[in-house]
């Protein structure tokens, strides 16, 4: 057989080789391929490390977001304790008011019975004095009595001696320099320790304007106290 001429089967054997082993190499790459991440680099046949977010830029978001809710949180008490301050404050105002309507109302209702009192008792316009009232503790209370008795004004011998003893022991000249009517300048005078006010608001027509004179400090005091407390044989300690 000439050296030129080969049959048609062995002259296609070495191509088929060749084509055999590409198809077996792209296979293999085939399998590589799939076998890669997804988000692998291909190109230049090394794997791109994946891609990590950094926490540290969340946790700031996270605490601006906190600091800002806590912020809103601190106005939103502050505002709560303000109304309510102010609440408080409307209730205590409304309280006081109420008080001094209360007071004044009670102080207008005494008024009007004092009024009513002095109404219905006679005034004399003048005191006939007997001589014979001696000049003494006794003498000054039985002629306060008389006046007394002249003017509707109620009161007996034992509650009037028993306030006299207790204000001022019997001394007509007694001055009291020290209580809280002292510090105010107005102390308190005379037998039964009377006021210059109130000596003069009670004093009883036809008597002393002398506030030292016994029968006018008794008989304005009892007056005072006739209006007060309804007769001076109710008093029993400082009034």
């Amino acid at each position: 057989m000439p050296a030129n001429f080969r049959l048609p089967g062995r002259a296609l054997a070495q191509p088929r080789k060749i084509a055999v082993a590409g198809v077996a190499v792209l296979g293999a790459a085939a399998v590589a391929l799939s076998a890669a991440p997804g988000h692998a680099e291909t190109t230049s046949g090394v794997a791109a490390a994946p891609v990590q977010l950094g926490t540290q830029p969340i946790q700031g978001v996270k605490a601006s977001v906190t600091d800002q809710l806590a912020g809103e949180s601190v106005k939103v008490q502050a505002i709560a304790a303000k109304k309510q301050a102010v609440v408080t404050q409307q209730a205590r105002t409304a309280a006081l008011h109420k008080a001094a309507a209360a007071q004044k109302a009670k102080s207008a209702h005494q008024a009007k019975q004092a009024v009513s009192r002095s109404a219905e008792r006679p005034q004399m316009q003048t005191v006939a004095y007997s001589t014979h009232y001696g000049n003494n503790l006794d003498g000054w209370i039985r002629q306060a009595l008389a006046v007394m008795k002249q003017h509707n004004i109620p009161g007996s011998y034992s509650g009037l001696h028993r306030n006299i003893m207790r204000e001022s022991s019997g001394n007509p000249n007694a001055i009291n320099n020290w209580d809280i009517n002292a510090r105010n300048g107005i102390p308190s005078k005379g037998l039964l320790q009377v006021i210059d006010p109130t000596f003069r608001t009670y004093h009883v027509p036809g008597t002393s304007w002398n506030i030292y004179n016994p029968v006018a400090n008794i008989t304005a005091a009892a007056n005072y106290a006739a209006h007060r407390y309804g007769s001076m044989d109710n008093v029993n300690s400082a009034y």
